[in-house]
């Protein structure tokens, strides 16, 4: 304050007040906490709340654990929106396992893949090839539905990938059916349409399993015609189901077959 202004208080009758020496330390202690960044709330409650999955070794988790830390999993902007997970169903040790796209609300609310009419039609689809639902393995790509069963993103599936990885590992089924375009380009890391990639095996990295694809059993009910296509691909995978089947049989001929035990 300038003496001129300390001299028109004074005039007024206002007494002022001044510290002759501010202390050093509390100037120091002024300046360290304006440079100290300032959290609010908000930003306190994101730090506290980023997901722990990404720390997780997957590749090291049985049944138990790869269920619970789907269960809990906010990898992807799915989990904001979903009730419950869709981890899979059937015989976690099938030589069959059927791979969808995305959850629908229906799966949501049964808590299993392909409920609904969709469902209706890959049972029997399954039973045409003789396997009742629990005797193969269902998942889809992603374990979370999509709004409107909109097809997931990149990123979605990313996020979702090793948790599939890490089940097909655990089954170590013997064929991989992928059902519709989606799943079938995701798996496959591929652009080719469907009708390219039918009628074959594929093989991908991290997955030491042929891979046949076929039409999802949605498509199949809006368009009945395209079931002749499908039951000949559910033909080629009946045919390489059976080749297995024997080369395993022929390789421990004489010896004890070694027994899987499926987790309930």
């Amino acid at each position: 304050m300038s003496e001129q202004q300390t001299a028109y208080l004074n005039a007024m009758g206002i007494d002022v007040w001044l510290e002759r020496s501010p202390s050093i330390s509390l100037l120091q202690r002024t300046k360290v906490e304006q440079e100290q960044p300032v959290h609010t709330p908000i930003e306190e409650f994101i730090a506290e709340s980023k997901p722990e999955t990404n720390c997780i070794n997957i590749e090291s988790l049985d049944w138990p654990d790869l269920l619970s830390t789907v269960a809990e999993c906010h990898r992807c902007e799915l989990s904001k929106n979903r009730t419950k997970t869709i981890f899979g169903s059937g015989n976690n040790a099938a030589s069959l396992m059927l791979i969808g796209d995305v959850p629908s609300e229906e799966d949501e609310v049964n808590g299993e893949p392909f409920a609904g009419d969709s469902g209706k039609l890959l049972t029997a689809m399954l039973k045409a090839m003789g396997f009742q639902r629990n005797d193969v393995y269902i998942s889809n790509l992603v374990k979370c539905r999509t709004s409107e069963n909109k097809e997931p993103s990149v990123e979605e599936v990313a996020a979702c990938e090793s948790y599939l990885i890490r089940q097909i590992k655990l089954i170590q089924p013997d064929l991989i059916l992928a059902l519709g375009s989606v799943t079938a380009q995701r798996l496959l890391k591929s652009k080719s349409t469907l009708g390219r990639l039918r009628g074959q095996l594929h093989y991908v990295e991290h997955i030491n399993v042929p891979i046949i694809v076929s039409f999802d059993p949605a498509y199949l009910l809006r368009s009945p015609n395209e079931k002749r296509k499908a039951w000949d691909d559910l033909q080629l995978a009946m045919k390489e189901l059976s080749t297995i089947t024997s080369l395993k049989e022929t390789s421990y001929s004489g010896k004890e077959m070694p027994v899987q035990e499926s987790y309930e």
